[in-house]
């Protein structure tokens, strides 16, 4: 299978490229590397050191025998530039991982939030536009999110996408009418409304224009190594441990591994979806060896496999790591405490044989986090993005995050 993995330098998009290329697909990664500029901005790098990709893919070729070949290309904005990419290489698939993942980043102020918006929605968009205008059969696989959904479950299990409902019609002894609706969004952040409206650009052009289209609607990623990028330094993940782009687990087992009290957000009593990196490849995988057919409603699919209670993952840190816990105030605009129960059928059904939080992959985490310890700048593990922002009547909102924001909103 040819594959295109758009965002293929980043988090996900990196290890997914290495596990397709592994499995003998011919996988083309482009990047616009908005990602690295970033790191730049926040003045927070990678834990641990990433290579450029070129020297990645080279690294690739040399220690797997493979080749995956790079473009640097700006998704959201060079659309003649992907729409002649498409034409040219012709490919069975798309993986679209080239959207700004992190909430509290697009939380941190209006030019925040406004790139996150025009990056991820254009970029969406533009992919879509691209595949109607050159007429190629392509399966768009996308990585969305678990928060979608917002983090409360109204008495039932989330399902994968979509609702049954009944409709009573006005009419006096009309039958009621069974309908399938998108089940009911509810973001909690302009990240995750960015989601939402991937999902319903999706739903109008499968409708519209017969695309096949797969939404993975994915937890948080937890681990660092998968079984390729384990097998070189130069293959490395990304770490991401700061306030913006660390997720909370891995954020955890960092602090612990540095000696930093575990930074819990109000009560701890979140729970989230969560699913190991190993996981997350192996069902970008499925997702492209069981497509949707032409003329199919968009397919959506849980991509987790636990939830967990944020408290009781700092605990557990701090079991295993003689580390601290310490409650800070929570920057988010959330309920202090909620359960969340997810269905995730699809891919159980199809394989899946999920990786489950286990002491023993924490304890590598936590090795991985002590190892590149020297690299860490513990200034920037605290959250300072904040979801409301009070403001007195007549003054104008501090520009300072704005100019901040310069190099992101350039990309």
């Amino acid at each position: 299978m040819k594959i295109v993995v758009l965002g293929g330098d980043g988090f996900c998009g990196w290890p997914a490229s290495l596990h397709l290329s592994d499995l003998g697909h011919d996988v083309l990664l482009v990047d616009n590397l908005s990602r690295r500029r970033i790191d730049e901005e926040l003045g927070a790098s990678s834990l641990t050191p990433i290579a450029t990709p070129q020297e990645r893919v080279a690294a690739w070729r040399e220690v797997a025998g493979r080749e995956i070949r790079f473009v640097e290309l700006d998704v959201a904005q060079d659309y003649d530039d992907l729409r002649d990419l498409l034409l040219t290489e012709r490919p069975d698939a798309v993986v679209h991982f080239a959207e700004q993942r992190a909430a509290p980043y697009s939380m941190k102020s209006p030019a925040h939030k406004r790139y996150t918006v025009d990056n991820n929605v254009n970029a969406t968009h533009n992919l879509l536009a691209a595949v109607v205008e050159t007429g190629l059969d392509i399966h768009v696989v996308h990585l969305g999110t678990m928060g979608v959904y917002g983090y409360g479950t109204a008495g039932m299990k989330i399902p994968e996408g979509y609702l049954d409902v009944t409709v009573t019609p006005e009419d006096e002894g009309a039958a009621p009418v069974e309908q399938q609706i998108l089940y009911p969004t509810n973001p909690g952040s302009v990240y995750h409304l960015t989601k939402v409206l991937d999902q319903n650009l999706f739903a109008y052009y499968a409708k519209n224009d017969r695309l096949r289209i797969t939404d993975l609607h994915q937890g948080i990623i937890w681990g660092t190594h998968t079984d390729q990028t384990a097998r070189d330094e130069r293959l490395i993940n990304r770490f991401d441990y700061d306030g913006d782009y660390g997720t909370v687990l891995n954020r955890f087992l960092m602090q612990a591994a540095v000696g930093y009290p575990l930074t819990v957000h109000g009560t701890g009593g979140q729970t989230r979806a969560f699913i190991h990196i190993r996981d997350m490849v192996r069902c970008v995988q499925l997702a492209l060896e069981n497509p949707p057919a032409v003329g199919d409603r968009v397919m959506i699919i849980n991509q987790m496999t636990q939830t967990h209670r944020v408290r009781d993952l700092a605990e557990l840190v701090a079991r295993i790591s003689d580390a601290t816990v310490e409650l800070v105030p929570n920057p988010r605009h959330e309920a202090a405490e909620n359960e969340l129960h997810v269905r995730n059928d699809t891919f159980l059904d199809l394989g899946l044989e999920p990786t489950l939080l286990e002491e023993g992959l924490l304890v590598e985490v936590e090795d991985v986090a002590r190892r590149y310890a020297d690299r860490a700048d513990l200034d920037k593990i605290p959250c300072t993005s904040v979801w409301t922002q009070e403001q007195r009547p007549g003054v104008p909102p501090s520009r300072s995050a704005a100019t901040a924001a310069t190099a992101a909103t350039a990309v």
